[in-house]
C-alpha cells in the first residue's frame, strides 16, 4: 500500500511545488504517520538536489562583484516620490492634432496612393526597364569588344611569330 502511494507520482509532485494544497496536506500528513514515505521524500529531494547540481552552470567569476554594487547603488538612492497624476489643461488643438499618430488596421492587400505620385511610379518603372535594356545592350557590346581584341591580339602575336 505505500510503495503504491511512493510510485503514484505526488511525492515528485510536491518536490516539484505542482502538487495542489489538498495533496500537500496528504503528502504532508503521510510523511509524519509512515517512515517509508518520509525517506522517499528525503531521497527524492536528494535525488533532485544533484540532478540540479550536475545541470548548474558557472557564473562568471566578476558577475558577483557587479551585482552587489547594483544592489549598493540602489539602497544609496534617496527613495523617490510617487507622483501625482494631474491632468494636464488642454491648448491649441489643432497642432496637437498634427503630431498625434493614429493606429489604422487594415485588411487591404495594395498600397493605396496619391494620383500625382501614381505617373511618378510609372515613369521610375519604365525608365528602369529602359536602363535595364541600356545596360544588357553595353554588357553584349562590351563582351564582343572584348572577343575583337582577343583574336586581334592573336593575329598581332602570329604575326611577330612569323617575322
Amino acid at each position: 500500500m505505500m510503495q503504491e502511494y511512493i510510485n503514484s507520482g505526488i511525492l515528485e509532485a510536491y518536490v516539484l511545488g505542482c502538487a495542489s494544497q489538498q495533496e500537500v496536506q496528504e503528502v504532508l500528513s503521510m510523511k509524519e504517520k509512515h517512515p517509508e514515505v518520509k525517506d522517499a521524500l528525503l531521497a527524492l529531494e536528494d535525488d533532485m538536489e544533484k540532478l540540479a547540481a550536475s545541470m548548474a552552470i558557472e557564473p562568471p567569476a566578476n558577475l558577483w562583484p557587479k551585482i552587489a554594487d547594483e544592489i549598493n547603488e540602489i539602497t544609496m538612492r534617496e527613495p523617490l516620490k510617487p507622483q501625482i497624476y494631474r491632468e494636464q489643461p488642454k491648448q491649441n488643438t489643432e497642432t496637437d492634432n498634427k503630431s498625434q499618430y493614429i493606429d489604422i488596421e487594415s485588411e487591404a492587400t495594395h498600397m493605396r496612393i496619391h494620383k500625382a505620385w501614381r505617373w511618378v511610379f510609372a515613369a521610375v518603372f519604365v525608365l528602369g526597364k529602359i536602363f535595364l535594356g541600356f545596360a544588357i545592350y553595353y554588357y553584349l557590346e562590351n563582351r564582343q569588344m572584348n572577343e575583337q581584341m582577343n583574336e586581334l591580339k592573336t593575329e598581332l602575336k602570329q604575326l611577330k611569330s612569323t617575322q
